[in-house]
């Protein structure tokens, strides 16, 4: 999970993605419908026995595949035999495959075919005996094992292909085990127990498939609604890992499912157990720790980052963890919106003492965008900010792309305190250096809606249509939204001051001028009830009551959005920010539940969509990754 995979065509066999492969291979040659012709096009013949055999027409098409059959047995057998299987005619059928047997005498998926053909007919002592013949018969071939693996498969027959497996991994002598192979008839007969063994074996043998198994069971357990399975998981990797402590690979599955169980203490202190067996430095602390913080653990992160600074200034990620520390410190207070102002000043002193222990230098330069970032936005010291941003730009080594993100905040720290010209002039600066980059698209995106702050709608439009095609989603899904803004709002009569109160009331809130925001935006629902713009309005409104941790009056305007005007382009939006402050700030789960529920199903379409089924089924107690 935490470093680099390589993969290797030498150990094909133990990927997830073989069977579906080879499986894929088999039914596309026997489908049939399909055809090769030396012009790459079907003849007449193939069409018309594919359409006669698509219609149920078999004593038709059996006419016609047996022409076919004998000019290319290998493409038609399998079309061909249906028929007699479909016609019932086993005698016929039964001729083919043997003639098949005779002319492949190496391939033991025709004689699975014949035991398959000797069941239809009630013969199962018979039937069973040409299974455990074409058992009896195998090499050590790997591709012939798989191939007879399969066709048992393809026929049902679970339990002859695991003996097929079992018996290739005999015969192989651990060059090929067939685990991957196994874990897919175990788990369609539903012995999940057999199924989870092997693919732990596989990883345990083959760590480079860690990643690739993980993502086979996230697929399994993220379905797994009664947690039976999830369970059965659990109880092997424990089993599993204390009978080998020694092997990384089972300790990091302990990691990894904790985390997707959400049990992020049980995760951190397993991945201190490592740590201190394998003497990593406290490098899977700090990897584990960032996914602490996306999901909003931000305790156990503190505490994974601790972990490392504990290590003393001489670990190779003392600085990383540092750094990480003050950043999820600032997330810790800020995201929650009620944040004191002696909160405030605490983190504060951890940016200080922070920067004045490890210095201002390359290193440190994200650390120093984000103080002035609190100085500025949260304790209103926009000089402080100022300084400290033009210091860190002009740092000698700096990488281009930290002196853009320094100029961005240092641009936005200007739009703030009402200095429009130098806030332009740098965005403009990191879009003309970092053209194709991300970085240089967000700074082309602020400086669009710089324009729009000023009512210069037409060419913030102009720009923001560029934009949409950025690589960076975000950037193009806020860029799409921005021009839909302006151009469903300016009428066609040119009357452009419903946009422009707007615009205003916008910056206000960028600015944190809250009051003069609601106001503005307060002029518009009064003077223009009956303009397009209202539900933006309402939006907006709804916005800022969240900003400032007012949930109650937040939620009452989202629903508003979403029940007067949920045709329109807000609809969704205020849907799912409804069922969040449900969520997270009102704590009434039963109904952000049904929020999430409802956007699924009246918004199938929307941006929300993966991330709404994804807390949608947290909530209702799924194992979500």
């Amino acid at each position: 999970m935490l470093r680099p995979k390589i993969f290797t065509f030498f150990n094909l066999c133990l990927l997830p993605f073989a069977f579906c492969l080879v499986s894929f291979a088999l039914c596309l040659f026997s489908s049939p419908s399909f055809s090769q012709n030396t012009d790459d096009s079907p003849s007449k013949d193939e069409q018309l026995a594919a359409q006669y055999y698509q219609n149920k027409e078999y004593d038709k098409a059996v006419e016609l595949y047996s022409k076919l059959f004998n000019k290319n047995s290998a493409f038609y057998y399998q079309p061909y035999l249906d028929c007699f299987i479909e016609l019932m005619d086993f005698d016929k059928a039964e001729k083919l495959i043997k003639k098949q047997i005779k002319q492949n005498p190496e391939s033991p998926k025709y004689k699975v075919d014949l035991g398959f053909i000797y069941k239809l007919q009630k013969e199962n002592k018979k039937s069973e005996k040409q299974f455990e013949s074409s058992i009896d018969e195998l090499t050590a071939n790997q591709q012939q094992v798989l191939e007879l693996g399969s066709a048992f498969e393809n026929k049902l027959e679970f339990d002859f292909a695991i003996k097929t497996y079992l018996k290739g991994r005999k015969l192989l002598k651990g060059y090929c085990p067939f685990f991957i192979e196994l874990a897919n008839v175990y788990g369609k007969i539903n012995n999940f127990s057999s199924m989870f063994g092997e693919y732990l074996d596989a990883i345990e043998t083959n760590p480079e498939y860690l990643e690739q198994i993980q993502a086979v069971f996230q697929s399994i357990i993220a379905n797994d609604q009664d947690n039976k399975k999830t369970e059965i998981l659990k109880n092997l990797i424990i089993t599993k890992s204390q009978k080998n402590p020694e092997n990384l690979v089972l300790s990091e599955m302990l990691v990894w499912l904790a985390i997707q169980l959400r049990d992020f203490e049980s995760a951190f202190i397993q991945a201190k157990a490592i740590d201190k067996r394998f003497k990593e430095d406290g490098h899977r602390l700090i990897e584990v720790a960032k996914i602490f913080s996306d999901n909003e653990n931000y305790e156990t992160a503190i505490k994974s980052y601790q972990y490392v600074i504990n290590k003393g200034k001489d670990n190779p990620y003392f600085i990383t963890a540092k750094i990480f520390l003050a950043n999820v410190m600032m997330l810790k207070i800020t995201t929650k919106r009620n944040y004191t102002t002696e909160e405030l000043k605490e983190l504060e002193k951890v940016y200080t003492s922070t920067i004045e222990e490890l210095g201002k230098n390359p290193n440190t330069i994200y650390l120093l965008k984000d103080y002035a970032h609190l100085e500025a936005f949260y304790l209103n010291n926009t000089d402080t900010a100022i300084s400290i941003l033009t210091e860190a730009i002009d740092i000698s080594g700096n990488s281009q792309q930290a002196k853009a993100q320094c100029k961005i905040e240092l641009a936005d720290i200007y739009l703030l305190t009402g200095e429009i010209w130098e806030a332009t002039l740098l965005y403009s600066q990191v879009e003309k250096a970092l053209k194709n980059d991300p970085l240089g698209h967000l700074a082309k995106f602020k400086n669009a809606k710089l324009s729009f702050y000023r009512g210069d709608f037409i060419w913030a439009q102009a720009q923001l249509d560029i934009l949409k095609a950025a690589t960076s989603k975000l950037i193009s899904n806020d860029a799409i939204e921005l021009s839909l803004l302006i151009g469903d709002n300016i009428d066609a009569d040119s009357n452009y001051a419903p946009l422009l109160l707007y615009a205003r009331a916008d910056l206000s809130a960028f600015q944190n001028k809250y009051d003069d925001a609601q106001k503005t935006l307060d002029s518009i629902l009064t003077f223009f009830k009956d303009h397009p713009i209202v539900d933006d309005a309402v939006y907006k409104k709804a916005e800022l009551y969240f900003a400032v941790g007012n949930y109650k009056d937040a939620a009452e305007l989202f629903k508003k959005v979403n029940d007067e005007y949920g045709n329109d382009i807000r609809g969704d939006d205020a849907l799912f920010k409804l069922a969040e402050i449900n969520e997270k700030f009102l704590k009434d789960t039963t109904k952000a539940k049904e929020l999430y529920q409802e956007l699924l199903t009246k918004y199938p379409g929307s941006i929300y969509v993966v991330e709404a089924r994804k807390r949608f089924r947290t909530l209702r107690g799924d194992v979500v990754n």
